[in-house]
């Protein structure tokens, strides 16, 4: 049997965004299909400056199929972490859980993050004089780095970017979601079920998702939180590949002592917004989050 490491570079020296792969002995095919994001309702016309990068919004996507079978009645989605730039430690993931419950693996990317994201952002040649920037000002502040400067910035200039890529990534999973359950999706039976395997970042993303429930798409969802799962408050990003101190301290402040405080028609408040709100503090709302993880406790 292969090692974990030889295959994780085999997989990585072959892999090829947006190039179909199928390789011989019964291994898991890759194929990609492609995806087109609108803006979603919270994109006013102040924010749509920040918003605008042509990369988010028309992207493909890989799936691992196992062997055997052209269409299929599950799926597994699987979600990454926060600042992630490519699939490269997930390929290996998406493999053997493709091969060891023998159904489709949906890798599915954040908005803003690995091909939804300009290659400036990941180019430590074009990000030396933002780095060098952040360090002046920030001095002292080890966490600063090449890996972290681009969304340390963005969220610092404007923390309201968080909740809005997870609120665009929220709509396009619900549109993916209403695809695969329609029958629609050339992969998929109609009625096929969705289980999430979810990362870091991704975990926070998928509860919110399945407390929101839009259109009753994720009702019979079982997820899988890995290395994530903990409120907003609890969590800590400061890492020299995720966002630096100052960052991390800003988005802090902003949403646990600013978000949904703003006057009423900042945020559409809907199934979304209000299932982001309950996960921010633990006391805010916490009748009503813990009844709704009591009573879907059998299916995470």
């Amino acid at each position: 049997m292969i090692n974990y490491s030889e295959r994780y570079q085999q997989l990585n020296n072959s892999f090829q965004q947006g190039v179909n792969q199928k390789p011989e002995g019964g291994m898991p095919e890759i194929r990609f299909f492609k995806f087109n994001s609108h803006r979603c309702n919270e994109e006013s016309e102040a924010s749509q400056h920040f918003l605008a990068v042509k990369e988010n919004y028309k992207f493909d996507y890989p799936v691992f199929l196992p062997a055997g079978r052209t269409h299929h009645d599950n799926a597994i989605l699987l979600l990454h972490g926060l600042n992630e730039r490519s699939w490269s430690k997930y390929l290996p993931w998406a493999e053997q859980l493709a091969i060891q419950t023998g159904r489709p693996v949906i890798l599915f990317p954040i908005a803003f993050h690995i091909n939804r994201a300009p290659l400036d952002w990941s180019n430590p040649r074009s990000l030396i004089g933002l780095l060098n920037l952040r360090k002046y000002r920030y001095e002292g502040d080890r966490s600063v780095s090449f890996a972290n400067v681009a969304l340390s910035e963005r969220i610092t200039e404007s923390p309201e970017r968080f909740y809005l890529s997870g609120r665009q990534t929220w709509d396009d999973l619900t549109t993916l979601f209403e695809e695969i359950r329609s029958g629609r999706h050339p992969l998929f039976n109609e009625g096929c079920r969705i289980d999430i395997f979810a990362y870091s970042i991704g975990a926070f993303l998928s509860q919110v998702a399945l407390m929101a429930n839009e259109k009753h798409l994720f009702s019979d969802s079982k997820l899988f939180m890995f290395c994530g799962g903990s409120i907003f408050r609890s969590m800590c990003g400061i890492s020299r590949s995720i966002m630096d101190r100052a960052a991390f301290d800003r988005l802090q402040d902003y949403y646990v002592n600013r978000f949904g405080c703003e006057p009423e028609s900042r945020w559409h408040r809907d199934s979304a917004f209000e299932a982001f709100f309950r996960m921010i503090i633990p006391e805010r709302l916490q009748e009503e989050r813990e009844h709704f993880f009591h009573r879907i406790r059998n299916r995470i």
